[in-house]
C-alpha cells in the first residue's frame, strides 16, 4: 500500500498529514508548534508524530510554507543587487538600496536599441559582490529579447558564482518595474528558501523516503521542490492555497468558498470548478506588486492568536499576535501561580502592552543592535514570563510603549497575553491547552470590565464570528459597501445575508464559530473531517497547472503576409510563414507543459493540455493576425485517490 506525506510550516502551526493513495483517505495526521526562526525543528517534531508502518511506504511528498510570505513582510531576506538594463530610469521606489542602470535594451519586436554597456556591467559586479548575497538582472523588453539579461547573467556567475535571477525566467508579461521588482524579491528570498528545502530535503531522506517531493506554490499549484530552489518568489501565500486546495478536497466540493482561521490571520478565497481564482494582476507583497499570478485571496490580521485587550468601556481583537495565556502555561507552569497573584486591576489600561494578562519573556539571544532603553528591558527578562506589572515596578515607572514594540518586532522578545483561544477554552467548545491559566485570564480583563467571566468570553466568541462573516462577505461581494454590510451583520436590518455558495472551514478551532456566524449569515457551512490540517492536505491536493503564453506578430506591419516573430519562454524566433509560426508555437507550448508535469512526476496519462487563440485582425484587415496569442494550458493529476 502507498501512501502520501503533506507538510505546511504555518505561522503557528506545522502539519503533517497521511493519504492513502488507493482512495485518497487521511489515515493518519498530527500538529506540532512551528519553530522559530528555524521551522526544521517544527517539521522533525510533527514528523516524529506520525505513524512509522505508514512512514515506510510514501511515495510523494509535498510540502507548503509561510516563509517566503514571512521573510519579505519582515524584510529578513538576502542583500540584493537589481542590475537594471535600459536607457530609462525608473521613477517609483524599489524594494532594494543597491541596484544601477546599465545602457542597453530591446525594443517591442526583441531588435537591439543599445549595445549593453559590458564595462559597467563588470565595474559594478566588482564593486558590490562583497556586499551582497545575490543579483537580480531586468531589461526593457528582457521578455522580447532575454540576450542581454543573459549576457550580463553569465558574467556575475563567471566573477562571483553566487546566484542571479533573470526577469524574463519569472514572467513573460510586459511591465518593466513590476518584473523588475519581482526579479528583486526572488533573489532576495534565494538563500533563506535554498537552507530550508534542503533541510526538509534531508530531514526526508534521514527517514528512508527518496521518493519525489513537491512544493505548493501561490496559485495551487505544485512544483518540483528543487525547481522552488530558483523560483521561491512564487511559493509566496502557499499556506493561504494550500488551506483553498485542502479544504475544496477534503468537503468534496469543486466550488465553494473557503475560510481559514490560523493563529495569526484569518484567509477567505474562492475555488470553482476545482480550480482556484486567480488574481487578474500579480501579487501583492509587504506593498510591492509582483508579476506572480496568486490566489485571490483576502487577509485580515484576525486569528486565534490575536491579543484580546480592554480598556475601560470596550474589548479590542488584535491586531497584533501573543502566545495565549494556555499555551504559555502548559510550556511554563508556574504561570498559573504568577496569574494567581496578579492584582485584578492595572492603572493603565490604554494601550494593549499595558494590561493585565500581559507578560513578556526573552525569545533569543540579544545578537543584533539594541538601544539603552532595549536593553533595559531586556535584561530584566529571561526565558520565562514576566508580568508587564513586574516590568514598571522594577523600572520605577512604566515602560515605554514603542520600547516594548520595538523588542517584539526584533523577536527579542515574546509577547503573551489573553486570546479568542483563551476564551474558548473558558466557554469549553476548545480544551487542547492550559483551561486554568485562560480562566484566570478571563476572570481579571472581566473585572476590569465589570462582567461575568463567560459573558465576557461569548463577547468575543460573537465579535470573533462577526468579524469572520465581514471577510467573507467583502470577499465575496466586493462592490457593496462596507458599512451596508456591517448594518446587515449588525442587526441594522431585518434580514440576513443568503449566500449560495457552500462556504468550507478550516483551521484551529473553526468548529465552535459555526453557531454564531449561522446566526448572522444563511449559509451552507462546511467543517470537513480532518479540518484542522487542511493545509497539509492542500500541499498534496495542489495539481500541476502550467499556463504558457506564446505570442506571434508580423515583423513589418509593411509586409503582414511575410517574416513573423514569435515569443515563447525564453526565447525569441523568426519565420517566413505564419502558419510555421503557429506550427511552432503549439509544439513549444506543448512540449514546455509536459516538461514541466516530467518534472512533477505526473503521468501523462493524467495530464490535459488545451489550446486557445486569440487574435487581433482589424477591419479590412486581409492579411494574417497582426497579433496571435496562443494559450496553452495543461492540467495534470498527482497519483492520489
Amino acid at each position: 500500500m502507498q501512501y502520501s506525506l503533506g507538510i505546511d510550516a504555518g505561522g503557528t502551526y506545522t502539519d503533517a498529514v497521511l493519504i492513502r493513495n488507493r482512495n485518497g483517505k487521511v489515515v493518519d495526521r498530527a500538529k506540532s508548534l512551528t519553530t522559530y526562526p528555524d521551522l526544521i525543528m517544527g517539521i522533525h517534531n510533527v514528523l516524529g508524530l506520525l505513524n512509522r508502518e505508514y512512514m515506510e511506504n510514501i511515495n510523494l511528498v509535498s510540502v507548503s510554507t509561510t516563509l517566503s510570505t514571512n521573510t519579505l513582510l519582515e524584510k529578513t531576506g538576502a542583500s540584493a543587487s537589481l542590475i537594471l538594463i535600459g536607457d530609462h530610469p525608473l521613477e517609483r521606489e524599489l524594494a532594494a538600496e543597491n541596484y544601477v542602470f546599465i545602457a542597453g535594451g530591446h525594443d517591442q519586436n526583441g531588435e537591439e536599441l543599445t549595445p549593453l554597456d559590458m564595462k559597467k556591467v563588470e565595474e559594478h559586479i566588482k564593486k558590490v559582490q562583497g556586499n551582497v548575497s545575490v543579483f537580480a538582472v531586468s531589461a526593457y523588453f528582457g521578455t522580447r529579447n532575454p540576450e542581454h539579461e543573459l549576457k550580463v547573467k553569465d558574467k556575475i556567475l563567471e566573477l562571483t558564482g553566487k546566484p542571479v535571477v533573470c526577469g524574463h525566467e519569472l514572467s513573460q508579461e510586459l511591465g518593466a518595474y513590476e518584473r523588475a521588482v519581482t526579479a528583486l524579491l526572488n533573489a532576495q528570498l534565494i538563500p533563506v528558501t535554498t537552507k530550508f528545502i534542503r533541510s526538509v530535503i534531508h530531514e526526508i531522506e534521514k527517514l528512508g523516503i527518496q521518493e519525489k517531493m513537491l512544493m505548493l506554490r501561490c496559485d495551487g499549484s505544485v512544483v518540483n521542490i528543487e525547481d522552488a530552489l530558483h523560483r521561491p518568489i512564487e511559493t509566496i501565500f502557499s499556506g493561504p492555497a494550500a488551506s483553498l486546495v485542502g479544504a475544496s478536497y477534503l468537503a468534496d466540493q469543486n466550488t465553494c468558498a473557503v475560510m481559514d482561521v490560523g493563529g495569526t490571520s484569518t484567509d477567505v478565497s474562492a475555488i470553482y470548478k476545482g480550480l482556484p481564482e486567480l488574481k487578474t494582476e500579480g501579487a501583492t507583497v509587504g506593498g510591492w506588486k509582483t508579476r506572480v499570478k496568486a490566489i485571490d485571496m483576502e487577509t485580515s490580521a484576525m486569528g486565534g492568536d490575536s491579543h484580546i485587550w480592554v480598556t475601560k468601556k470596550s474589548i479590542n481583537i488584535g491586531p497584533r499576535r501573543v502566545i495565549p495565556l494556555c499555551v504559555a502555561a502548559t510550556h511554563h507552569p508556574h504561570l498559573i501561580e504568577i496569574l494567581s497573584k496578579q492584582a485584578p486591576t492595572f492603572r493603565v489600561m490604554e494601550n494593549e502592552n499595558f494590561q493585565p494578562t500581559r507578560f513578556f519573556m526573552k525569545s533569543q539571544p540579544d545578537h543584533q543592535y539594541i538601544d539603552p532603553q532595549e536593553k533595559e528591558i531586556l535584561d530584566l527578562l529571561d526565558e520565562q514570563p514576566v508580568p508587564i506589572q513586574t516590568i514598571s515596578h522594577q523600572l520605577n515607572g512604566m515602560p515605554s510603549a514603542n520600547v516594548l514594540d520595538s523588542l517584539v518586532q526584533k523577536r527579542l522578545v515574546q509577547p503573551i497575553g489573553f486570546t479568542p483561544t483563551d476564551a474558548l477554552h473558558v466557554l469549553g467548545d476548545y480544551t487542547e491547552w492550559n483551561v486554568e491559566a485562560s480562566e484566570k485570564g478571563a476572570e481579571m480583563l472581566s473585572k476590569l470590565l465589570r462582567k461575568d467571566k463567560i459573558e465576557l468570553c461569548e463577547n468575543i466568541k460573537e465579535m470573533f464570528a462577526k468579524n469572520m462573516s465581514r471577510e467573507l462577505i467583502h470577499f465575496l461581494l466586493p462592490d457593496v459597501n462596507e458599512k451596508v454590510i456591517m448594518d446587515i451583520l449588525n442587526g441594522k436590518y431585518p434580514a440576513r445575508l443568503n449566500l449560495d455558495i457552500p462556504v468550507a472551514l478550516v483551521g484551529g478551532p473553526v468548529k465552535a464559530y459555526v453557531d454564531e456566524i449561522q446566526k448572522i449569515l444563511i449559509a451552507d457551512i462546511k467543517v470537513p473531517e480532518s479540518f484542522e490540517v487542511g493545509n497539509a492536505v492542500g500541499a498534496l491536493m495542489g495539481k500541476g497547472i502550467k499556463r504558457v503564453e506564446i505570442m506571434i506578430r508580423p515583423h513589418s506591419l509593411q509586409r503582414p503576409e511575410e517574416d513573423f516573430l514569435v515569443f515563447a519562454p525564453g526565447q525569441r524566433k523568426q519565420f517566413k510563414k505564419y502558419v510555421d509560426a503557429l506550427d511552432f508555437a503549439r509544439k513549444t507550448g506543448e512540449d514546455t507543459v509536459k516538461g514541466y508535469m516530467n518534472k512533477c512526476r505526473i503521468d501523462s496519462d493524467r495530464v490535459k493540455i488545451t489550446f486557445e487563440k486569440k487574435t487581433v485582425v482589424p477591419d479590412s484587415w486581409h492579411h494574417p493576425p497582426m497579433e496571435t496569442r496562443l494559450i496553452v494550458m495543461g492540467v495534470g493529476t498527482p497519483n492520489i485517490g
